[in-house]
């Protein structure tokens, strides 16, 4: 019996040494070291869900989706205003797109064929034209860097997000869940020295982007574009469209520089305004 007993406590003993070793080493493990692993996950899983969404976007010939765009300005006595828009996009890889943007003091319309160029503004029913040979890719930088009128959600439009948006990235955070239009997304945050963005990623199948948003660190009072998407179809079920200007308003044709109220800013909102 006392045997028996010895050899009950020996392995009582040994339980709670075995306990106490493992409370030690929890206890031992530093909150830091755990936050860092925590941290190194969500960099993690931010930058290969935004791969994802590129590798995505990129393998789609065919893509249309409607947004809503706001777009805040600081005015020179620090009130900030949001200036709203709406429209649609339609491309066709690798070279073909058709948009069109409606605000409150614009309504334009632009496609590109592979080849030409044409911005037509509505309300003045002007339009004109430039040769602009390339890839979408091209467009985006000429309409950005040559003519100062980017696409609405430009980046997202690209080849390549992923290599663009992450090119200056310094940090990266997966927020978890969030709902865009009913849409369950991934939210996921970047920063780089001069702006911070999020963006809502569709989970599942089609992980397409349903809202990007950007905040300028340089500025005061840290205004923001947002655009938010809806609608989005791929392949088959985007509507087929030829790219081409018909003119069937029979606008008059003038030059790039005289097409009025074709930016993100009304007149009276321009750098150095009055307003």
């Amino acid at each position: 019996m006392k045997n028996v007993t010895r050899k009950l406590m020996k392995k009582s003993a040994a339980g709670i040494a075995a306990a106490a070793l493992a409370l030690i080493v929890g206890v031992a493990t530093p909150p830091e070291a755990r936050a860092d692993d925590a941290y190194a996950k969500s960099q993690l899983y931010a930058r290969s869900q935004l791969k994802v969404m590129s590798d995505y976007l990129a393998s789609q010939k065919a893509i249309s989706f409607g947004f809503d765009a706001n777009y805040e300005v600081v005015t020179t006595d620090q009130q900030k205003l949001a200036l709203a828009s709406s429209g649609k996009i339609t491309l066709n890889r690798p070279d073909k797109i058709h948009a069109t943007r409606s605000g409150g003091f614009a309504d334009i319309e632009m496609l590109f064929d592979g080849k030409t160029l044409t911005l037509l503004g509505k309300t003045a029913n002007l339009y004109t034209q430039v040769d602009a040979p390339g890839t979408l890719d091209h467009l985006v930088d000429e309409l950005r860097e040559k003519y100062n009128r980017p696409l609405p959600g430009a980046d997202l439009l690209l080849s390549n997000v992923y290599d663009v948006l992450m090119a200056d990235v310094i940090d990266a955070k997966d927020l978890g869940s969030g709902v865009i239009g009913g849409v369950e997304c991934d939210h996921l945050a970047f920063r780089t020295k001069e702006v911070d963005w999020q963006i809502w990623i569709a989970q599942g199948k089609r992980p397409y982007p349903c809202r990007y948003v950007i905040t300028t660190k340089l500025v005061d009072q840290a205004p923001q574009y947002s655009i938010q998407i809806r609608d989005w179809k791929t392949g088959s079920k985007v509507a087929s469209d030829d790219f081409a200007f018909k003119n069937p308003t029979n606008a008059k044709k003038i030059d790039m520089k005289d097409l009025p109220d074709t930016g993100d800013m009304p007149e009276q909102f321009a750098t150095g305004g009055t307003q």
